[in-house]
């Protein structure tokens, strides 16, 4: 039986679900065993968002080169609602809730781990995309910060498929004490 985890669903939002220059395809078909993770514990579920900044100047550092090469994913010229997470997770907030981030890992301004260390939290169950980015930084971060992970397996995704395989066997293989690569059934068999 597993205590004092939460489910964190990264960057299940719109504006990588839809037809934009960050579409993932992937997203649509991991989709219904992230819904049932969450479904099945909504309270226990944090979703991320990735936010861009209003304009490629607004950002720092090497993030302004970024987005002036992604300049029609800045604020200033998407929809606002792209930022949202997509409407079949929006539904379980609350109880779940949402955490907006400006940078791929979660972790970088500390309020994430606070609140999490606040709530007695030790394991985090991650969902989400892409696997081989925002969703790994989201692990290495954990792993840094001692949380134990379970990484959802058919429930990650990547607009990259030879890299998010690689992910995966990074991850279940180099950081095997750390994280445990799994099934979203093989999880949810575990409670």
């Amino acid at each position: 039986m597993l205590n004092n985890w939460a489910h964190l669903c990264i960057d299940m939002q719109s504006m990588f679900a839809e037809q934009t220059p960050w579409h993932v395809p992937w997203m649509a078909s991991i989709s219904p065993a992230v819904v049932e993770v969450a479904a099945c514990y909504p309270q226990r579920t944090i979703f991320t968002r990735f936010v861009p900044p209003a304009a490629a100047d607004k950002a720092t550092g090497m993030w302004k080169n970024y987005y002036r090469k992604w300049g029609a994913m800045t604020l200033e010229r998407i929809d606002r609602r792209l930022v949202d997470v997509v409407p079949e997770l929006a539904r379980f907030v609350p109880p779940a809730r949402t955490f907006d981030k400006m940078t791929y890992s979660p972790w970088t301004d500390g309020r994430l781990h606070r609140t999490l260390q606040e709530e007695g939290i030790q394991t985090l169950v991650v969902t989400g995309g892409e696997t081989d980015v925002c969703v790994l930084a989201a692990v290495l971060g954990a792993i840094d910060l001692g949380y134990g992970v379970k990484v959802l397996s058919n429930a990650v995704c990547s607009g990259a498929d030879e890299t998010h395989d690689a992910t995966l066997l990074l991850l279940a293989d180099r950081f095997s004490v750390q994280v445990d690569v799994l099934t979203s059934e093989e999880f949810l068999h575990q409670l």
